[in-house]
This record gives structure tokens, C-alpha cells and sequence, in this order.
């Protein structure tokens, strides 16, 4: 029986080493692979003649910005997953690359069948590279999902222990998402879910990463962040709600509840049971009713 081939688009000057290690991944035998290698100047152009299934871009394309390149490819095919290859020197940078829309990073020099297939390993055991894009991101607003926040919260997890680095996190329930729904139908509820997505978006960092975790509930993981700074993060966090509650509602105020929680190189525990943890908070509180949500013109308790 006939396979279709996997369509990969390659960005990279220097590209023996990558090749021959994805037709160790992809040989003839189980389908094949369809690789087009392209220059800076054609990158997205060829996105879009070839429709691949997965993107490898190289940090190192010829751009003086490493990370213009990612974001270009980003825009332009964001339910592509995007794969970088850097240097080991570039090891940072190619985390951060992560923040900027990439899925992944390998390092060159140690690109073998193990540590490329470990990177493409989710996508192929959901047989399609765009069941990947759906696991990590959120259709509805645009955030990485509860996968792609465990997905990359873990990475980012393994290099702060590894720096003795810090992590907070803000998991933020929208309570009254149903009664909008209600009200003003479903329409004026996804434009809440959206307007929510991007105040969170806006209280952040850039480096910062905000998700959606499932029907109601948000977070937003700060990496190289201290205790301390929890707090600055909260009070911005709600005078922007204030402000959107104020000006932008048409329906009235969104009402989040938050539990906020922190993580240091000490911390024994792995990021799946700190999120748990933090989410845990926050229902407890919801059920309790120990904090009332934020809400314009009533005061915030904690």
C-alpha cells in the first residue's frame, strides 16, 4: 500500500546533517519524505506553494534578528508546527524562540534520530503534524493550550533548576462565562473568552507564557520571575480588567478569580503537579467563596 510522503520545509544554509538524519526518520520504506530546502528570500512563498506538515528553520537564516524569522513564520502559518535548529551557544536563545511561536528547538551538532524524533514523536503518534498544532494551541483565542502549557512549562521548568531560576504562575477562573452565554448568547461569550486571552496577553511579558486551560479557567506562567514579583503581576493583571470593565464591556464586567502560586530550583516538585497544585487553590476558593472576583467598582479581597 502507498504512503503518502511527510512534507517538510527546511530553512537552513548549512543542511547535510539535518537531511540525512530525516531520511533516517522518514525512509522510503514507510512512505518516504518530501523535503524542500529554501533561501531566506523564498521561505514564505514556499509555505505557501508547498503546504508543509512541519517547518524546521534554522536561527541562523540570514536575518540580523534571530528571532524576525520565527515570527515571520509564525504569522504567516501558525498552525504549522515550527521546529528551530541553533548552535549549542545559542541554547537560550533558542528557548526563547519558544515564546515567539516555535513548537520546538534542537540543538545542532546532536541532531540525530533520537532528538529530532523525540520532538516530532506527539505528532506522529496522532498521525497528522496538524493534530500537534491543535494540542498545543487553543482555537478559540490564539493561547497554547493545557498541553502546550504542561508541554513547554516542563522545558522551561528543566532550565530554571538547571540556572536556579524561579517560575510564578496565576491560574484565572472567568466565573461568570456561563451567565454571559446566557444572557447575551454564545457570540458575546467567545468575544469575552477573546477579550480575556488578551488581557492577560497585555499584563505579561513577553517571555511570558498565557494559556487557556480548559472551558473557563486561564493561566499565565512567568519564567525567570521571583516570589515577589507575584504580586506586581496580580495588580496589573487586575487594574487592566478594571480598565476593560470600565470602557470596553458591552455586557457588563468579566469577573476572574485568581490563586497565584510560585516555584523555585528547590522545589522538589515537577511542573504537572505544580500547575495541579495552583488549580487546586483556586477551586477551593471559588467553592469557599474566600475571594470575590474582580469586579468594576468593588474592591478587590484577598
Amino acid at each position: 500500500m502507498n504512503r503518502e510522503k511527510v512534507r517538510i520545509l527546511l530553512a537552513q544554509d548549512d543542511t547535510s546533517e539535518t537531511i540525512d538524519v530525516l531520511r533516517l526518520l522518514f525512509p522510503d520504506t514507510t512512505g518516504g519524505l518530501d523535503l524542500t530546502v529554501v533561501s531566506v528570500t523564498t521561505l514564505i512563498p514556499t509555505i505557501k506553494t508547498t503546504d508543509p506538515e512541519l517547518i524546521l528553520l534554522d536561527l541562523e537564516f540570514g536575518l540580523a534578528d534571530p528571532f524576525d524569522a520565527v515570527r515571520l513564520v509564525h504569522r504567516s502559518a501558525p498552525g504549522i508546527p515550527l521546529v528551530v535548529l541553533a548552535d549549542p551557544a545559542q541554547k537560550q536563545q533558542a528557548a526563547q524562540s519558544l515564546r515567539e511561536g516555535a513548537m520546538d528547538y534542537v540543538l545542532k551538532g546532536f541532531i540525530d534520530a533520537r532528538s529530532l524524533g523525540r520532538v516530532l514523536r506527539t505528532a506522529l503518534e496522532r498521525n497528522t503534524f496538524e493534530g500537534l498544532a491543535d494540542l498545543l494551541r487553543d482555537p478559540m483565542t490564539g493561547l497554547y493550550s493545557r498541553e502546550g502549557l504542561l508541554t513547554l512549562g516542563a522545558r522551561f521548568q528543566e532550565e530554571a533548576r538547571r540556572t536556579g531560576g524561579g517560575i510564578v504562575l496565576i491560574c484565572a477562573l472567568f466565573e461568570n462565562l456561563d451567565m454571559l452565554r446566557e444572557g447575551f448568547g454564545p457570540g458575546a461569550a467567545d468575544n469575552a473568552l477573546r477579550d480575556v486571552a488578551q488581557i492577560l496577553v497585555t499584563s505579561c511579558r513577553r517571555s511570558d507564557l498565557v494559556s487557556r486551560l480548559g472551558h473557563a479557567q486561564f493561566a499565565v506562567l512567568a519564567v525567570d520571575a521571583v516570589a515577589p514579583s507575584a504580586a506586581f503581576m496580580r495588580q496589573r493583571l487586575e487594574r487592566l480588567l478594571t480598565v476593560h470593565n470600565r470602557q470596553r464591556s458591552p455586557w457588563g464586567p468579566i469577573d476572574l478569580r485568581l490563586s497565584v502560586g510560585t516555584w523555585s530550583a528547590k522545589d522538589a516538585r515537577n511542573f504537572s503537579d505544580f500547575l495541579d497544585e495552583v488549580e487546586v487553590d483556586l477551586r477551593l476558593a471559588h467553592a469557599r467563596d474566600e475571594r470575590g472576583p474582580l469586579v468594576i467598582g468593588s474592591a478587590v479581597r484577598s
